[in-house]
């Protein structure tokens, strides 16, 4: 009998503040132990919090991205749990009144599009951290991350494989880097996502769920949510019953394994935080952050579309960061709207490869928009081969030199310049036909492939400098 897969996923991702969401404590990761860590991170008796406008400001973007209710007014309460890392003994969240309600995220998948609902986003500050490594059998607590800015995400469980809540993860990840409320650093934290996995018969009510904590890679995701499912699967089969609880995934072994027994709210005994007033947001502030949102991914992929005649996929791939999007239009600009197709190929082929070959962004990459655009114009007006275009590109991926004018000097120095002229290419045609009698003889017998045949004798006499076009032109008309 088959079994339906439930997922929703609940995504923390760090707001990109220079400051705490209750103090002016910085966000910079990396220092030593406990240096950011002011008196109010430390829930030092007299202290009081004050909400971060950046921290608002940035949920009330994201809130608007998805296309969900930015509540003009909502509330910030006490979760209350212990851990050594979390000096209030509570952690400053919200719950029935979150910053952002619903929402919408469209996700693609191997079966096509479909659609995530988001339940919520709401403001919370994060725990410290608990260090086991090298002291001795004892615990170190590092509150550097009390306090730092998170925004939850929730979906509804939409998700029914593990594909597609990787594919969520992924869309949510771009786009909280590309509305600029998140640098997405999975390594470092700043965006991490819990799964929860439940199975049942189908037609059945949902299934116990369990909680995979603490997921920082769309690899990692997708093994711990297989595991989890096969698991939950064998148990039932073998006539046991799932357990709501919190597990880890072991990357080395592949497994989860058990954490603790998994709360539910009424567990954490929410209550209004009494030194926070309620968050009131405007309606002119809400206006002022939508005037001042960059164009969204799907509105700038139809442009594309559109002032571009790009096919669908190539706009999708060069939306899937602001930054790509932005190289291209500042590309495709100085090409002209008919040569944008090429340049979206050579950003989609040579420049990802080598994005993905030197594990860059392109923000990183040594070649700039004008100097790929003068690439392909070079290409282009037939200055350059396609693979004299790729030599001229490696040289100026390994070279130091910007501007546009390397790209015409690359040409000169390594002698890639194609042979354009009518007269030079005659004589090579006319000397490889001479040469060749019996291949001239295949093609009159109807042999089409010894036209190839020739041509590719005469781009060997040529040093691959004759312009392929034009040698296929002079050779019909000699033939």
């Amino acid at each position: 009998m088959s079994w339906e897969v439930v997922i929703g996923l609940e995504t923390h991702a760090q707001l990109s503040t220079v400051s705490k969401m209750f103090s002016g404590s910085s966000t910079a990761f990396g220092a030593a132990p406990n240096v950011h860590a002011s008196a109010i991170d430390l829930a030092l008796p007299g202290t009081l919090p004050v909400a971060n406008v950046g921290a608002v400001e940035r949920a009330i973007r994201f809130g608007l991205a998805v296309g969900a209710t930015v509540n003009t007014t909502s509330r910030f309460d006490r979760k209350n749990y212990f851990y050594p890392d979390l000096p209030h003994g509570y952690q400053i969240s919200q719950f029935e009144q979150p910053v952002v309600q619903g929402g919408t995220l469209v996700i693609t998948t191997s079966a096509g599009q479909k659609t995530v609902r988001l339940t919520r986003a709401h403001l919370e500050e994060d725990a410290g951290k608990s260090l086991h490594e090298d002291f001795h059998g004892m615990t170190g607590i590092d509150l550097n991350r009390a306090g730092t800015p998170l925004l939850e995400i929730v979906t509804e469980p939409d998700m029914a494989s593990a594909e597609e809540a990787v594919a969520y993860a992924k869309a949510l990840h771009a786009l909280v880097r590309w509305i600029g409320i998140c640098d997405g650093n999975m390594q470092e934290g700043s965006f991490r996502c819990d799964a929860n996995v439940s199975v049942r018969r189908p037609g059945e009510p949902l299934g116990t769920r369990c909680e995979i904590k603490n997921l920082n890679s769309f690899r990692f995701m997708e093994k711990a949510i297989e595991y989890e499912i096969r698991r939950q699967i064998e148990l039932i089969e073998d006539g046991g019953k799932v357990v709501q609880e919190t597990r880890l995934f072991d990357p080395d072994t592949g497994e989860t394994r058990a954490m603790r027994s998994k709360e539910d709210a009424h567990d954490y005994r929410y209550f209004p935080d009494p030194n926070l007033p309620p968050l009131v947001i405007g309606e002119d502030w809400i206006a002022r952050v939508k005037r001042e949102m960059p164009e969204l991914p799907t509105a700038m992929a139809a442009r594309f579309i559109s002032d571009y005649a790009l096919p669908e996929y190539d706009a999708g791939q060069l939306t899937t960061s602001l930054d790509f999007a932005r190289y291209f239009e500042t590309a495709a600009g100085l090409v002209g709207k008919a040569n944008a197709k090429i340049v979206a190929n050579w950003m989609l082929g040579e420049l990802s490869a080598a994005l993905n070959r030197h594990e860059i962004d392109i923000a990183d990459a040594p070649i700039p928009p004008e100097q790929l655009a003068a690439l392909v114009t070079r290409v282009q007006d037939g200055t350059l081969s396609n693979k004299g275009g790729k030599d001229v590109f490696e040289a100026l991926w390994q070279g130091n030199d910007r501007s546009t004018a390397a790209v015409d000097r690359l040409i000169a120095e390594r002698g890639l310049q194609q042979i354009s002229d009518t007269g030079a290419l005659e004589k090579i045609v006319d000397d490889v036909l001479a040469k060749h009698p019996a291949i001239v003889a295949e093609f009159r017998a109807g042999k089409e492939k010894a036209f190839n045949s020739l041509v590719g004798q005469i781009m060997k006499a040529s040093q691959g400098k004759a312009n392929p076009a034009q040698v296929n032109a002079l050779l019909k008309k000699k033939l």
